[in-house]
Parts: structure tokens; C-alpha cells; sequence
């Protein structure tokens, strides 16, 4: 069944039917795991789910790894023998350029994945300061993934990019403003797929506070790729460059859940803050977004096994009270146990009613990490929803 669409309709989004979300396996006969095909990729344990941070130093690498962040993505200048070497120590996971050094290191467990540039999609500064010019070509990014492969195919290949990829009328395209067919030939140049947009502290009315758009942004990189690249996406945490504004724990909160609900396979940070000060690691030095972020990704590693699970035929239909606060859901079967996963995808309340197929008679639904339990009845529940909530459940 085909998904209905609550980005563009919110006001016909009463009745939201969501399936699973499709398979994003490289091959789709190797199941669920989308890394089965590479020998050095981030691997097929069960309990690994990619949380990373972007461009940090390794130097800050344990305290990230208390966070819960398992990953980095780029190094300044790496990788070196001593970057490598600080990150291995920590147990920390490594996705970088492919280097003189990453060359030696090609039976290094540590890199587990090779970027390939960062936002080509954008219109990228000419030199001396003579502005702007036209976006990097998709061709000439597959070119470059041609070489990177060539030169080591046991590990998958990272392309990050903008916020074109949710936002058509994106001004930093350039002259490939409102071109969004350029994604499906950009994804050919890579096999891990992320993008950045940071509504929290957009700077646009047509984005600011519209957390939906990061969700969008995944979505539509799912359905480009048909299912055949694995997506990533970045979330904001801090001031970047509003020094009013900086996303709460409950918004970044939203949009990992969200983005994960919408297929997203791998999560990254974006720790820097530009403005008022440049700090580098602002995250570390917020202490409430900082215990946010750690229990985030606590629970998201909690739960590894279970969204590394295969998609499930069966469907959850949710009827939301309020028509303009659709609510996105993915099921999920682990264990022995069915999960549920949910979030209102706008800024408002609303009472949500759920129903599972196939689930006859009592059951006694746990909501995870809210301490507190639902009767539902031949698999048909209600909860409420305040804005950009989350709520996960479980029954057995």
C-alpha cells in the first residue's frame, strides 16, 4: 500500500496509514542488514547502530563515547597515525577520506566506511573571493566514487549532503535552485547517503521551527534510492549560528525518532557553534543537551537490535484527533515482542488511536523509558501526543 504523504497534505492526515518502512539493504537478498556486502563495513552485529558525530577532534573521543556517539565522520587534516591510533584506544569507529594513511590501514577494523565529500549539491566558493559558483556536477561525484572503490571496495562510501535534499527553493544551490531531480544522480556516486538541514535554528520562516523537514529530507533519499542506498542524517544540538536559538532536547529528540521512523539507518551530530564564539565541541560543554544526547543515544543503542530487525509485512493504522498533527509510525517484531514506534510530526497536541492487525484479546502495552503501561484491546490503543512527542511501545 502506498503511503500517504503528511509533508504536503497535513490537513487530510486524520487517518495515516504507515507500513514498515522498505528494506535499505545494499543487496536486498542479504536481509536486513544493509552493511552485509562489505567486508570492513560497519559490520552485522545486531547491537551496532551508527550514532556519529561530525569533524571532531579525537582527542574528545572518550567523552564522546560516554555519550553514547560510536562513530566519528571526517577528521581535520586525516586521517594521521595519531588520529587513527587515539580513536582505536577508545573503541570509537571511523568513517574518513581516503588518504596515504587510510590506505596502509586497509585491514584496520577502526574505518569502518570512506567519505566522499561534503554538500556537492551546494553552489561551492571560487577562490579569492570571487563569490559563488555552480554546484559540483553528480557525474563528476560518480567519477570520484569509482576511484574510492576501486581503491578499496571492503568498505561502503559516505556522501553527505545539503539541505536541497529537503528544501527545494534552497537559495545555496545556486543555479540548481529547485532542481531536486539532481539527488537520485548525486546517490549514484555513493552507498551510504546522509544530508543536513537544522530547522531548530533555521533562518528561514519557511523552515525555522518546521522539524518535519528533516524527516522529509530522509524520506525522499529512501525513495530516490528505491531502497537501494542506505540512509543516514544529521540533527542539530546547539546554537550553530543563532545565537537566539538552539534546538531543546525535546526537538532533537523529535527528529532522531522521526528520521528514524522514516528509514533513516545512522545518525550524526553537528556539534559545532559558529556564533557568537566558535566552539568547536559545543555539545560537550552544554550540560542539559548533553545528558539529553546521552540518554537519546542510550536508548537508541538499547533498541539496535530491534530497528536492525527486518521489516514487517503488517501494518499500524493511527487516527489523529487533530487533522494538523499527523502521526508517523513504524512496527517493528523482536524477540518475541512487537514494538510501535510513534511521533506527532507538528507543532500541537493531539489524542492518537492505534490499531495493529493480527493481535486478538487483552494486552498490556509498554510505553519504553515513560514508566508507565496501556491496556489496548484486539490490538487498538489511545495515547496523547503533545507537540513533537515521541512514545515508544512494546507488547508482547
Amino acid at each position: 500500500m502506498k503511503k500517504l504523504h503528511l509533508f504536503f497534505k497535513p490537513c487530510l492526515a486524520a487517518l495515516l496509514l504507515y507500513s514498515s518502512m522498505p528494506m535499505l539493504a545494499a543487496e536486498k537478498p542479504q536481509g536486513s542488514n544493509p552493511y552485509a556486502k562489505w567486508e570492513h563495513g560497519p559490520g552485522q552485529d545486531p547491537n551496532f547502530f551508527p550514532i556519529a558525530v561530525w569533524l571532531q577532534s579525537p582527542s574528545k573521543a572518550e567523552q564522546y563515547r560516554k555519550a553514547g556517539i560510536n562513530t566519528y565522520v571526517g577528521l581535520w587534516k586525516g586521517p594521521s597515525e595519531e588520529q587513527l591510533a587515539t580513536l582505536k584506544k577508545a573503541g570509537m569507529k571511523l568513517i574518513c577520506h581516503q588518504n596515504s594513511v587510510g590506505l596502509q590501514h586497509l585491514d584496520d577494523p577502526t574505518i569502518i566506511g570512506w567519505m566522499h565529500g561534503d554538500e556537492p549539491d551546494n553552489a561551492q566558493s571560487l577562490p579569492q573571493g570571487k563569490g559563488y559558483g555552480p554546484p559540483i556536477p553528480p557525474a563528476k561525484i560518480v567519477e570520484g566514487y569509482g576511484k574510492v572503490r576501486a581503491a578499496d571496495p571492503s568498505r561502503p562510501v559516505l556522501l553527505n549532503m545539503g539541505q536541497g535534499v529537503a528544501w527545494d527553493n534552497y537559495i545555496g544551490r545556486g543555479v540548481r535552485r529547485n532542481h531536486p531531480e539532481d539527488y537520485p544522480e548525486y546517490m549514484k556516486g555513493a552507498d551510504i547517503v546522509s544530508f543536513d538541514i537544522y530547522p531548530a535554528v533555521h533562518d528561514s520562516k519557511e523552515i525555522a521551527g518546521n522539524l518535519w523537514y528533516v524527516p522529509k529530507g530522509v524520506e525522499r533519499l529512501v525513495n530516490w534510492s528505491k531502497g537501494e542506498k542506505v540512509v543516514w542524517n544529521c540533527l542539530e544540538c546547539t546554537h550553530i549560528s543563532n545565537v537566539a536559538k538552539k534546538a531543546t532536547p525535546r526537538q532533537l529528540r523529535a527528529e532522531a525518532w522521526m528520521s528514524l521512523i522514516h528509514g533513516s539507518r545512522g545518525l550524526i551530530y553537528f556539534v559545532h557553534q559558529f556564533k557568537p564564539v566558535f566552539r568547536e565541541a559545543a555539545l560537550l560543554d552544554d550540560p542539559e543537551m548533553l545528558q539529553a544526547a546521552t540518554e537519546l543515544n542510550h536508548q537508541i543503542a538499547s533498541l539496535a537490535p530491534v530497528l536492525n530487525s527486518p521489516p514487517l509485512a503488517a501494518k499500524a493504522t493511527v487516527d489523529s484527533s487533530n487533522a494538523e498533527v499527523p502521526i508517523a509510525t513504524m512496527i517493528k517484531a523482536h524477540s518475541g515482542a512487537t514494538y510501535l514506534f510513534a511521533a506527532a510530526m507538528r507543532d500541537g497536541k493531539t489524542n492518537a488511536k492505534f490499531a495493529l492487525p493480527g493481535i486478538a484479546g487483552a494486552q498490556t502495552i509498554s510505553v519504553i523509558g515513560e514508566n508507565r503501561e496501556l491496556k489496548a484491546k484486539d490490538g487498538v490503543f489511545t495515547d496523547d501526543f503533545a507537540a513533537w512527542d515521541v512514545h515508544l511501545y512494546k507488547m508482547r
